[in-house]
């Protein structure tokens, strides 16, 4: 792969239907690497017919498991991972380069900010139940960050090289994880409002993912600590 100042990575699972576009408007700003994760349909045929550059990891391993095995494979100054579902539009990017430039290594993408713009919401239950695990984010995992979950996150290299090698979660709570790791490395991270439409094809499972996040939530307390105190260089 060349050596981008700034790529960006999609994890998709069974995204042949919608993928052509979502890699076609990226990369009309910036090169693209899609991470096929166990897809059974042609998803990795479809992001290569639309340009982007594709590795597969098989079996299906979960979307943190994608994100690690991208975000090793990248290269660049820069890297970002944006969801398949183009729920944060790609051009939001723009409103990131001013906390990159001011030195921050990890800006993240935020739907709880006064800011945010949320032009199609979701339904009241999965709001309240995001608004819930929040709290729980804030009192045993890491503070100051209203929207852990929105999937639209930009690393440096620095950043991005010692963060996901110590990422180990597969599913959905990897995100609280690479930003404690980020925090607790002593790497600044900030949280900027942007424009985020819902994808009402959502894979999460509202029961059973949840309790498996909340679960997840108390192991990495455990293991690194609030704010990723236990880490070490």
């Amino acid at each position: 792969m060349s050596i981008y100042k700034i790529l960006a990575l999609i994890p998709a699972y069974n995204e042949s239907a919608r993928l052509a576009v979502v890699v076609a408007g990226a990369l009309v700003h910036l090169p693209v690497l899609v991470v096929d994760d166990g897809s059974s349909d042609d998803t990795a045929a479809v992001a290569e017919g639309a340009g982007a550059e594709v590795w597969r990891q098989t079996p299906n391993q979960g979307k943190g498991a994608a994100i690690r095995r991208g975000m090793a494979e990248a290269r660049g100054r820069w890297r970002l991972f944006t969801d398949a579902d183009n729920s944060t539009p790609i051009a939001e990017l723009d409103k990131f380069w001013g906390p990159a430039n001011e030195g921050f290594d990890v800006v993240i993408a935020s739907r709880a900010l006064p800011e945010s713009r949320l032009e199609l919401r979701q339904p009241l239950y999965r709001e309240m139940m995001g608004r819930c695990f929040n709290r729980f984010v804030q009192a045993l995992a890491i503070s100051g960050i209203r929207d852990t979950q929105c999937g639209f996150k930009l690393f440096s290299q620095d950043a991005s090289r010692a963060v996901f090698p110590r990422q180990q979660l597969p599913g959905w709570t990897f995100d609280v994880e690479c930003l404690m790791i980020a925090r607790g490395l002593g790497f600044r991270i900030a949280e900027v409002p942007v424009r985020w439409i819902n994808s009402p094809a959502t894979r999460i499972r509202a029961l059973s993912d949840s309790l498996r996040m909340f679960r997840d939530l108390w192991r990495l307390r455990r293991k690194y600590g609030k704010d990723g105190a236990r880490i070490t260089k």
